[in-house]
């Protein structure tokens, strides 16, 4: 048998797949493990992680779609562009646009690549 797992990042690994870091318990389990049951295990939180990523990918594309009809409407309403209208919501929630526009769009499920995008055009617009 090949064994692809790694003691060093075990901790990392149990995070991206369940969201938190092991607790002792899990620890004491891993260190006791023969290397057989620790491919095992990590093998299942490989498993774990794909799909937790799959299922984060999907939140944010919902997020995003959420967050542009949410943008539309501000910039219907308020008869502005976009980067009116987003400022408008920052503001609505007491941050700065300059220096919190990415803790902004991070709480909105807006995932780190849009987030990029949306800062990047964000400054580039007149």
């Amino acid at each position: 048998m090949t064994f692809t797992y790694s003691d060093d990042i075990i901790s990392d690994l149990h995070k991206d797949a369940r969201g938190y870091r092991p607790r002792e318990a899990f620890m004491e389990m891993w260190n006791e493990s023969t290397p057989e049951t620790k491919q095992d295990v990590w093998d299942m939180l490989c498993e774990e992680m794909e799909i937790s990523m799959k299922e984060q990918e999907a939140a944010e594309a919902t997020a995003l779609v959420k967050f542009r009809k949410i943008l539309r409407s501000v910039m219907d309403v308020a008869s502005c562009n976009w980067k009116v209208a987003l400022r408008y919501l920052v503001d609505a929630e007491n941050l700065d646009v300059n220096f919190e526009l990415d803790y902004f769009l991070w709480n909105h499920g807006i995932g780190y690549n849009d987030r990029t995008k949306i800062r990047k055009l964000y400054k580039e617009a007149a």
